[in-house]
């Protein structure tokens, strides 16, 4: 297929076939026998030396469990030109690293006025970046073309205003292609809510790249199937009667995804099994 594109777009315009591209933006593509490999590897060796973390103690996970931060913290205060560039450059890193997207949107709340609690775990961050360097994305060739996501949430996790996070995550074969991290804009009143305005984002991401992959004809016909990890979540948006706990639903932006949820020709609700 793209071999005829470049032959087409030759007849059309003045090009130069220059080969296989081994970087695109700094990001490096490697090109192997059973698939393509992305990664930054040498963008995440550059950050390392930049902010003097070549020679740090690697950790196995980019954020400390148990860690609370807040806008007024009672920590000192720390250079804000530093933070914000060290942040800066994680979140450019998180073009092929999934795995710290949540770790890098927790310290972006952190910008106007970063004191030494938000600085560490950044720096934290950095440390994990150093144990898994040779980290990315790895498409393998496969004719499934079957679309699927998973939604998540953490409830309550914002100390400041008490939002919940929702997260979601879309592949199609080996790999995700598509991911997010995003603090909700309303304060949900349960577990239950959080996980179904996260389940809600994920399925606008759904249709929206249904709708794409269309146009490329890269994916099968009938509905995307979303994960999603909280049965009363998929209860909620299955059952359209309102009582007690679901009333306000309606009333606010994801109210109206119920009726969505209902077609089922556009997507399905699921409880991930073990």
């Amino acid at each position: 297929m793209f071999t005829n594109f470049k032959k087409a777009m030759t007849k059309e315009f003045e090009m130069t076939d220059i080969g296989e591209m081994p970087y695109l933006l700094r990001l490096e593509v490697k090109k192997m026998k059973d698939g393509i490999f992305m990664s930054q590897k040498k963008y995440a060796k550059k950050i390392l030396i930049r902010f003097r973390m070549k020679d740090c103690n690697p950790v196995a996970i980019p954020a400390e469990t148990g860690v609370e931060l807040r806008v007024d913290s009672n920590r000192k205060s720390v250079n804000p030109t530093l933070y914000k560039s060290m942040v800066g450059s994680l979140r450019y890193l998180t073009f092929t690293r999934p795995d710290i997207t949540y770790a890098v949107g927790l310290v972006s709340r952190y910008m106007e006025r970063p004191k030494q609690d938000h600085f560490n775990a950044a720096k934290r961050i950095l440390r994990y970046v150093k144990g898994t360097v040779d980290h990315g994305l790895f498409y393998t060739h496969s004719q499934n073309s079957r679309l699927i996501g998973y939604s998540d949430s953490n409830y309550g996790r914002d100390l400041d205003d008490r939002k919940s996070t929702s997260g979601y995550a879309f592949h199609i074969g080996s790999a995700i292609f598509s991911w997010s991290s995003k603090k909700q804009q309303i304060v949900a009143l349960s577990t239950c809510e959080a996980e179904y305005i996260a389940a809600a984002a994920c399925t606008c991401q759904a249709i929206w790249l249904k709708n794409i992959l269309k146009e490329l004809y890269l994916i099968e016909e009938g509905p995307t199937t979303i994960y999603v990890d909280n049965k009363s979540a998929i209860a909620l948006a299955k059952n359209p009667v309102s009582h007690s706990r679901s009333k306000h639903i309606d009333t606010r932006p994801y109210g109206t995804l119920r009726a969505i949820w209902m077609a089922s020709s556009v997507v399905s609700l699921s409880f991930p099994k073990e």
